[in-house]
């Protein structure tokens, strides 16, 4: 696990110190110091791996040399208590090389430090502890004054601002966890204290090799010696703090991640302990912590673990979410949501089948509301009407998102007033703000929302009976904090799904960005590639020269038109940020420039320039990723038109959080659109991020990648291809519907998941456990009358909250004509069929919450397999066979949502009324069916018909599952996988495979026995 640790100080004589001496340590050198007149032998140091002196623009070349620099400093510096230098020490990740750890130093001072106007002597060590472990870490000694072609100037009093040294310690986890990622290395650093993460553990030093040499007169030997034991101290004491309290390093640990391995315990207990024998009694006490939740293995054969907290956390995020999707206190009437759309027809906006099917749920009444939506789908349009019917209908809307473009690009795009979860957040902790039940919420880009944070917002609306709308795609970007919230909540609630894409105008692009949602990047990839968009170079920098030469004509012919270079890091964006000016200079598109310090270092801006707004600000009423043009600058204020078309002006001492604007990171484009777009490919990225760069365009997007990055284009697609959604601790368990998440990764389970269920009360048991009573053992029929929808008793056509006060006579419904025996039939079946489905969901609630099923719910259960065995023989062991693999279909079932609920019956039917048919045409008929579905989820899929696609392929899904129950079709079937398109044998069941070569995913479901 890769540790966080930056720590500043200043090396003055005040303490004694010589900067000679100090340089000649960190870099193992024999330096001579003039003014002491003598010399500071370091030479047979051990561990300097590199070391070099870094000059900014206009330095004097002889003060690359060392020995001459600080003879120099001590020279220029009279006084006796005068501060030589500043040193930076920070760890870096040891999963990295020595190559690419120096690499990563280098930038991170060049970028702060050095373009600041700073002389830095760094120094790598890679350093190793008792154990073996390394411990690479980097001193930089900085010089305090401005350099010039003359030399030292006067002192940079800016260099000394505390808001310096958080800026330096936020860029390097910012730079430093890019890098993992762009290495594809699965850690990540937190620059923020212990106590801002919620960790109670003391912040420890970085110490460098042990301090015994050090005999030189005026190198601070007592002080490294009493920093080296501080540092052992606070080891010992956060580790005696883990013994007595596992929980605390389970938290730490779960901070961003929702499952670990035994791996991350170890460097963790690692850094948090004081020599082997603490190493050893931390970890048994983390591995015998209550808390500890042992899950399954994952696609490496590691074992996963995640903590009875997260576990709970997610509980109570499901509970929430189950709760608000049974509770309707929301709804609209159609009369207001007619005049919205009209309203909205009226401007010339005409909602599509699916985006007028998703504003029909979103305003059905239900406290909650789910929307997938690919990307450019129209989401934000249809929000612009639901807002509209909401508000006619009584009701206060708000919008949240996590970061604060996103929540500008919601309210720019439905009108709906939006900040950041964080803000909403902070206010609800100080009383303003709260929720109430006339309050809709809508929260844009929910998928990269965390599991806790989702969990305290939907636990908020639940409480006060507020309204919750989440929108989004779990295939865009993820969740920076742990989880997979709302992925989690989609797969057990269902949702609405929004599939038809809006954004580009071509046919065979909007083709592409549907590849691209539904994993098939190579589809996507190679269609851009046969229309010439995909375009190869010889390394990254050639690639990046083509890039801006693309950018360059593509702004040069079609001026009026939007763009945005796209890529992985912020290096990257940096320097396409700096060939992109460059070209607007020399066409003579910029105006004088003017050098000036901001946030990320030392810039030159013009009048012309396209910038970027790095940080929220109420008060400009920007955003972090708002860009703009800038209209006019000087060395102290900037005014800036906002692409929004607002003049944003501001002092540069106020607001110095701005960049240039020509590129920017894929991270920041989530929600963007524009009319072209150029993307450099760089190792880092993966599916998500892939997913959301080539679909940012209207009319076109250049990818263009290097060949010493990616040797073939196959190689690209393998890299944008990868899946690296965030897990849940519930995806692990085999009991859960969202199992095949983790069966999709490789994941396996041990017979000692079973325990989970023992451990964790929440955790849902057997399902029908100790329910095998018939109606007769446990009291006569009640003769409840049958109610179909919803259950409204309310006389009032289901209307809640301000509209139930409105509504009247007019509203009565008209008289119904009869219905012919057959359709009656087939209603009466329905409605036992959802209010079976409604009993059995209840008895799954009851167990998740920790209990059993009351005698209230046996009682409501085997009435309902009555009434379902009056009008179907049958019906309701058929229906638990199904809900066995698939419990999810009770919510659905339950909710009135029954196709694929009756489909999987009829199998049942099938399967238990025909085991004596001849085996040979049972194959037959299994291949012949098998073949019309596929064909017809391919012919929907071309038609854009994702929600028939969904369906079809569920059929598939539930047609090799049945093999798993017909062991002797399942032998017959195993002499003809050519015909169900088994192209190699995998080593899986039949059914299995047919399933893994069609690309369908396949749950486990729970295990009941009836």
């Amino acid at each position: 696990m890769a540790i966080y640790h930056l720590h500043v100080k200043v090396i003055g004589r005040k303490a004694g110190s010589s900067a000679v001496a100090s340089a000649a340590y960190r870099s193992g050198a024999r330096l001579r110091d003039e003014r002491l007149d003598r010399s500071h032998d370091f030479s047979h140091k051990r561990g300097v791996v590199h070391s070099e002196v870094m000059l900014p623009e206009g330095a004097p070349e002889h003060l690359g040399d060392r020995e001459r620099l600080w003879n120099d400093v001590e020279a220029f510096e009279v006084r006796k208590d005068a501060q030589l230098a500043r040193e930076v020490e920070f760890s870096l990740p040891r999963e990295m090389s020595q190559a690419q750890g120096i690499e990563l130093a280098r930038d991170f001072v060049q970028q702060e430090f050095v373009d600041q106007g700073m002389i830095a002597d760094l120094n790598v060590h890679w350093d190793f502890a008792e154990d073996g472990s390394p411990k690479p870490h980097a001193h930089v000694m900085l010089t305090m004054r401005s350099v010039d072609e003359n030399g030292f100037g006067p002192k940079v009093r800016e260099w000394n601002r505390t808001e310096m040294v958080e800026r330096w310690r936020e860029r390097w986890a910012e730079l430093a966890n890019e890098r993992l990622a762009e290495l594809d290395i699965d850690a990540r650093i937190d620059h923020r204290s212990l106590e801002a993460q919620g960790i109670d553990l003391e912040p420890q030093t970085q110490i460098g090799a042990p301090a015994q040499r050090i005999e030189v007169e005026g190198l601070e030997t007592g002080t490294v010696a009493d920093r080296a034991e501080l540092h052992r101290e606070i080891a010992r004491n956060n580790g005696a703090r883990i013994i007595a309290d596992p929980s605390v390093a389970l938290d730490a640990i779960t901070q961003q991640q929702s499952t670990f391995t035994r791996r991350d315990m170890a460097m963790f207990a690692h850094r948090h302990s004081d020599g082997i024998d603490q190493f050893n009694e931390v970890m048994g006490a983390m591995r015998s912590a209550p808390d500890l939740m042992e899950l399954g293995k994952d696609v490496r054969g590691e074992d996963r673990f995640t903590t009875r907290d997260m576990i709970e956390a997610e509980q109570r995020l499901h509970r929430a979410a189950a709760l608000m999707a049974e509770r309707q206190r929301h709804e609209v009437s159609d009369r207001n949501r007619d005049a919205a759309l009209a309203h909205a027809e009226q401007r010339g906006l005409s909602l599509s089948g699916e985006q007028a099917d998703a504003l029909s749920q979103v305003t059905d009444g239900r406290d909650l509301g789910i929307v997938v939506g690919y990307a450019g789908t129209g989401k934000s349009a249809m929000l612009g009407v639901a807002r509209e019917a909401w508000e006619a209908a009584g009701y206060e809307v708000r919008g949240a998102a996590l970061s604060g473009i996103a929540a500008e690009n919601l309210e720019s795009g439905s009108g709906i007033a939006s900040r950041t979860i964080a803000s909403l957040e902070h206010g609800w902790a100080q009383g303003r703000d709260l929720l109430t039940s006339r309050d809709v919420l809508v929260i844009d880009e929910a998928g990269m929302v965390g599991t806790r944070q989702l969990e305290r917002v939907l636990s908020h609306a639940t409480e006060v009976g507020a309204k919750v709308v989440l929108v989004g795609d779990p295939q865009q970007l993820q969740s920076i904090e742990a989880g997979a919230a709302f992925r989690s909540i989609h797969e057990r609630h269902g949702g609405v799904e929004i599939s038809q894409v809006r954004r580009q105008r071509q046919d065979w692009q909007r083709d592409a960005t549907r590849d691209l949602a539904t994993g098939r990047t190579g589809d996507a990839i190679h269609a851009y590639d046969a229309h010439g968009m995909v375009h190869e170079a010889a390394s990254r920098d050639d690639a990046r020269n083509n890039l801006i030469d693309g950018w360059d004509r593509d702004r040069q012919h079609f001026p009026d038109r939007s763009r945005i270079i796209l890529t992985h890091t912020n290096d990257e964006v940096r320097a396409l940020n700096e060939a992109a000016r460059e070209r607007m200079r020399e066409a003579g598109d910029v105006g004088d420039d003017v050098r000036m310090t901001v946030e990320r270092g030392a810039r030159s801006f013009a009048a012309g320039d396209r910038v970027m707004f790095l940080r929220n600000e109420r008060g400009l009423g920007v955003k972090n990723g708002t860009l703009g043009t800038i209209e006019q600058v000087s060395a102290r204020s900037m005014t800036v038109r906002t692409d929004n078309g607002r003049s944003v002006s501001f002092d540069l001492k106020d607001y110095d959080r701005i960049d240039h604007g020509y590129a920017a990171t894929i991270h920041k484009s989530q929600g963007m659109t524009v009319d072209r777009t150029h993307v450099l490919a760089t190792p880092g990225m993966d599916g998500h991020g892939s997913y959301v760069a080539l679909s940012r365009h209207r009319d076109q997007v250049d990818l263009h990648y290097g060949r010493d990055d990616f040797a073939s284009e196959q190689k690209l697609v393998n890299m944008l291809s990868r899946d690296r959604s965030k897990d849940m601790a519930s995806d692990y368990d085999r009991i859960d519907p969202a199992q095949s998440y983790a069966e999709r990764r490789g994941i396996t389970f041990g017979a000692h998941v079973i325990e989970i269920v023992k451990k964790v009360p929440d955790t849902v048991r057997g399902i029908f456990d100790g329910l095998r009573l018939n109606a007769r053992d446990v009291g006569e029929r009640t003769g409840e009358p049958e109610r179909s929808g919803r259950g409204d008793r309310s006389g009032t056509g289901g209307k809640t909250g301000p509209e139930r006060e409105r509504a009247g006579p007019e509203m009565a419904a008209p008289e119904k004509q009869p219905l012919d025996p057959e359709e009656a039939l087939r209603r009466e079946r329905t409605r036992a069929l959802v209010r079976h489905a409604k009993a059995v969901d209840a008895i799954f609630e009851a167990q998740a919450m920790g209990g059993k099923a009351s005698p209230e719910q046996v009682m409501a259960l085997n009435k309902a397999r009555d009434a379902f065995e009056a009008v179907r023989p049958h019906g309701w062991r058929d229906a638990e066979a199904a809900y066995e693999r698939e419990p999810e279909l009770t919510r659905e079932a339950g909710s009135g949502r029954v196709n694929r609920a009756i489909r999987a019956l009829q199998l049942e039917t099938e399967i238990r009324t025909d085991p004596g048919i001849d085996a040979g045409r049972r194959a037959d008929r299994f291949v012949e069916r098998w073949h019309k579905l596929d064909q017809t989820s391919q012919r929907q899929y071309q038609a854009s018909d994702m929600a028939g696609y969904r369906s079809t392929r569920s059929a598939m899904g539930d047609m090799a599952k049945s093999l798993q129950r017909d062991p002797q079709l399942e032998s017959i079937l195993a002499n003809r996988k050519r015909e169900l398109g088994i192209s190699f044998d995998s080593g899986r069941r039949l059914g299995d495979e047919i399933a893994f070569h069609a690309g369908i995913d396949l749950g486990r479901g729970r295990e009941i026995g009836l």
